[in-house]
């Protein structure tokens, strides 16, 4: 498995993060931690993470002056994650003796 990829990508709100974003179009903070269950501060540095790898970019805006932060998985995170679970999938598999 390639290292840059086992590092990002098998932190378990990293992974989490990643997981929900490639089925929406995109995400509230707010929603981020509701679905990995993380604290706002691991939150953001995992996010911070993401978004210096290039797997997601990251948008502050204000809504009713209610600071806003929305998250979009790119390109490049989307093959990142396809990647990723096929080299577990096939891990997996040889494992399994398939």
């Amino acid at each position: 498995m390639k290292k840059d990829l086992e590092k990002i990508l098998f932190n378990p709100v990293r992974l989490k993060v990643i997981s929900f974003l490639i089925t929406v179009d995109r995400a509230s903070f707010k929603k981020l931690i509701e679905i990995s269950e993380a604290t706002k501060g691991n939150m953001s540095v995992q996010l911070k993470k993401l978004n210096e790898a290039g797997f997601i970019k990251i948008k502050k805006q204000f809504v009713r002056n209610i600071p806003l932060t929305i998250c979009k998985i790119t390109s490049k995170g989307k093959k990142s994650f396809e990647v990723f679970f096929d080299e577990l999938q096939s891990y997996k598999n040889l494992k399994n003796g398939q």
